[in-house]
């Protein structure tokens, strides 16, 4: 399925959702498995434990992606790759993470996520690529120093995440580039074992190596990846919808809400998840089989005219919200409220300083990250 158009999800998704919430689908390898549109059945499946995240039961719905998977996980590094494990094992990393995330801790890292923005908007001239000028910097930098990462070498891990997450390279470049992350936070954490800081990966080394490494480079890619391409899909959004823009320029009370609804809007897990059916269950009046994969639309499902009234209108005062942006169940992302502070702080700062902020080219020059994992946009010229 491709776009139509660059911020709604193929219109194909409209039509399935129409018809039915889950709906037979056939992935590369030939295995007949299930497509979920609908955001109730979304929800479900997401919270039921009766469906594994665990990449060797899945059936990936991309040919690369699948190839990439199976030789991931005869890497000996795999283990403290959280986010693809069950409980208990998923269970036991994700205690060790959570106090590191909570609402208070995230609170705390306000001012310095707000000087962070204020120098990238210092630094900035016109004409700017937002990606390249704001958007990366600013997460970049923050989950380098809450990791204890240095940001002097954020070319090797930009550039390295930039591969993994590519949906249909090659294979052995995936692998490549997965084995060079993997090997640089391997002499990185050697050097932490050696002068522990007091940053969060020195928390951590009561870990087995491979087990501190698997975290290291989740929390690495997830971290900056993620919130870059919100703040710089949000920033292409709102310069597309001026009437939307306006309000959160000049409203502080919809900085929250629009966050939200940008979030919902743009749902940039475009690509899954994907989980796998440890027995047979009931979804909607449809029987899921053990054994077979189910991928989730979270772009469909956070479209979905029975939770959200009028889905594909942006609306930054949008109140209602339960969106599956951040996924839901078990697997929620950890770093859910880090991303949201700094979009909060990032975007207004940057609407304030420069309110003539416009693209420096047509819409639909831009270049799209529909060939990535993650959605987004490759680069944003803009002036002002």
């Amino acid at each position: 399925m491709r776009r139509q158009r660059p911020l709604d999800p193929p219109d194909e998704f409209a039509v399935l959702r129409a018809q039915d919430v889950l709906h037979r689908m056939t992935y590369p390898d030939g295995h007949e498995g299930w497509l979920v549109t609908g955001y109730g059945a979304a929800r479900a499946i997401l919270a039921d434990n009766r469906f594994s995240n665990r990449p060797e039961l899945q059936h990936q719905p991309i040919p690369a992606r699948a190839e990439f998977v199976k030789q991931v996980k005869d890497v000996r590094r795999q283990p403290g790759m959280f986010l693809r494990m069950d409980p208990p094992d998923h269970t036991r990393f994700r205690k060790l993470l959570t106090g590191q995330f909570t609402v208070r801790r995230m609170k705390m890292l306000e001012p310095r996520i707000a000087e962070i923005t204020e120098d990238r908007l210092a630094a900035m001239t016109p004409p700017s690529d937002l990606v390249k000028d704001f958007a990366l910097p600013i997460p970049s930098l923050v989950i380098c120093e809450l990791l204890g990462v240095p940001y002097e070498d954020r070319k090797t891990f930009q550039s390295a995440s930039e591969r993994m997450l590519a949906l249909e390279s090659d294979p052995g470049v995936l692998m490549g580039a997965f084995q060079e992350l993997a090997g640089y936070l391997d002499e990185l954490i050697a050097r932490k074992r050696a002068e522990p800081d007091d940053a969060l990966l020195s928390g951590l080394l009561d870990l087995e190596n491979d087990e501190l490494i698997g975290v290291a480079l989740l929390l690495l890619v997830a971290g900056h990846e993620t919130t870059a391409n919100m703040i710089g899909l949000g920033t292409f959004t709102l310069l597309t919808n001026p009437g939307q823009l306006a309000l959160m320029r000049d409203d502080p009370s919809t900085v929250d809400s629009g966050v939200e609804e940008l979030l919902r809007y743009l749902s940039i897990i475009h690509a899954g998840p994907v989980r796998a059916a440890l027995e047979d269950v009931e979804i909607d009046g449809h029987v899921i089989k053990a054994g077979e994969s189910v991928m989730i639309s979270i772009p469909s499902a956070n479209r979905d005219s029975g939770q959200f009234s009028a889905p594909d209108t942006l609306d930054v005062t949008r109140k209602a919200g339960h969106h599956l942006s951040f996924g839901h169940g078990i697997h929620q992302c950890l770093g859910q409220q880090l991303a949201r502070i700094e979009m909060r702080i990032a975007l207004p700062a940057l609407l304030r300083r420069f309110p003539t902020l416009r693209l420096a080219c047509e819409p639909s020059e831009v270049p799209m990250r529909s060939d990535m994992a993650i959605y987004g946009v490759h680069s944003l010229p803009v002036t002002w």
